[in-house]
């Protein structure tokens, strides 16, 4: 647990910072494109020397730039080495040919990321429904891609990598996601089918230059990412052997970081230049999330401390339930960043539990003795991140790609009003009826 209490006004740099997130895509695109890195840099420098200067408390910002390091090192993996593979399809699309996709994307995002997944598999996606593609043909993708699908593995979602890294053991999401995985992408897949046949049966046309081929380019990336997977488990919490710094109970190896980083450059160093070409490559998504993220893991310090610090009193014991998890880490992470959302709503329920979310071994405890809990706060964070633009990172990713191909997205709230609220949230709904009120 953070060793001093941080004072209210200090989570007002977090509120901002995901305030803009929220707004400044869709707002003041110009202005937050050309400032975001300034204003994500210079909050976290804000709340930083706060606690090293006014509380004197240096080691809360330690352990949260450790952690910071561990998961953009894993991002940038997962990055470069998915930007060096280039899948072309050239068969007919059908909606049954559309699922099969859909699905092979949702299995994939558990090994190489949901960012992974949505930056290799949305433009084969897109050239396989050719002049056919359509905006729900993305939303689909944005919702079992990009989100759902992420649900099984610590690296498929960031929320998850988070997890993983404060304490959730590895095949914990496996155990405990699998059935709602299954439910969520079924009854998903069982509407996207209808959709897309009642599409397919209106357009009547049957592209006959079709090859009926899939070919695959730069392949041997897939070995990057099972050094990728392999180096996860380099933990000196799991593995006690490793050396590492002990820095007030937490233990940093980074030689899994410093593998990680040595695939991205091993990836792109060594990668066909026609494949990130034809990929439309570029580092700007990726110096997104390096300046973002470091704004959130510093200025979202005092806000996790502060949940802890309620959710531990009578008022919180008494109002923290699995369902209340559910819901409120689902709707904030549909209007805000299902990352740090499901860090704090962690910290709330380790909080009613009496643990701390800066222990790893109460991590572990609450893992086993909360299970409930945090399933029905992980299935909040990943599940509802797809219910908007901006509740994960590869949403807007898959979107900009979209719209450069030609294809009319719909707005910020249509996508909402016009898909998610319509097809996404009965299916979460009923998850939660299923694995949260009646299981828990």
């Amino acid at each position: 647990m953070i060793q001093s209490s941080a004072p209210l006004f200090l989570v007002i740099p977090f509120l901002l910072l995901l305030g803009m997130i929220a707004t400044g895509p869709v707002l003041y695109h110009h202005f937050w494109e050309r400032y975001y890195p300034h204003i994500a840099s210079g909050l976290a420098v804000g709340v930083i020397s706060y606690y090293m200067f006014a509380l004197g408390t240096p080691s809360p910002v330690v352990n949260a730039l450790a952690e910071y390091i561990q998961f953009i090192t894993l991002i940038t993996a997962l990055y470069m080495v998915s930007g060096g593979i280039l899948i072309e399809v050239d068969r007919q699309a059908t909606p049954l040919a559309n699922l099969l996709f859909l699905w092979v994307g949702a299995i994939a995002s558990n090994f190489i990321g949901t960012t992974g997944a949505s930056v290799l598999l949305i433009r084969p996606y897109i050239r396989l429904n050719g002049k056919g593609v359509a905006a729900y043909h993305i939303a689909f993708f944005i919702f079992m891609v990009s989100n759902v699908g992420g649900v099984l593995t610590p690296i498929a979602d960031p929320p998850l990598v988070l997890g993983f890294l404060k304490g959730v053991p590895f095949l914990w999401t496996l155990r405990h996601g699998i059935l709602p995985w299954l439910l969520a992408l079924s009854l998903l897949s069982i509407i996207f089918y209808a959709i897309d046949s009642r599409k397919n049966k209106q357009s009547h046309t049957k592209d006959t230059t079709r090859k009926k081929s899939i070919r695959v380019r730069g392949g041997r990336h897939f070995l990057l990412f099972l050094v990728i997977i392999t180096a996860m488990f380099l933990d000196p919490n799991l593995l006690s052997w490793l050396p590492c710094l002990d820095y007030h109970g937490h233990r940093h190896s980074f030689l899994r970081e410093l593998i990680l980083l040595a695939v991205a450059l091993v990836a792109y160093w060594t990668g066909e230049k026609q494949v990130y070409a034809k990929n439309d490559f570029s580092l700007d998504p990726l110096k997104e999330v390096i300046f973002i993220f470091i704004g959130i893991f510093t200025t979202m310090i005092p806000a996790i401390q502060l949940i802890a610090d309620w959710a531990q009193s009578p008022a919180g014991q008494k109002i923290i339930t699995p369902t209340m998890l559910y819901w409120s880490t689902g709707l904030f992470s549909s209007i805000l960043d299902n990352a740090p959302t499901y860090l704090n709503f962690l910290a709330a329920g380790m909080g009613a539990k009496g643990l701390s979310i800066e222990n790893y071994q109460d991590v572990l405890q609450y893992a086993r003795d909360a299970a409930c809990y945090l399933r029905a706060t992980s299935l909040g964070a990943v599940f509802f991140g797809a219910m908007s633009y901006i509740g994960n990172g590869p949403n807007f990713m898959v979107r900009a790609i979209a719209e450069e191909q030609g294809i009319k997205m719909p707005s910020f709230w249509g996508y909402i009003l016009g898909y998610s609220l319509i097809y996404l949230l009965p299916v979460l709904l009923l998850v939660e009826r299923i694995f949260v009120a009646m299981l828990c």
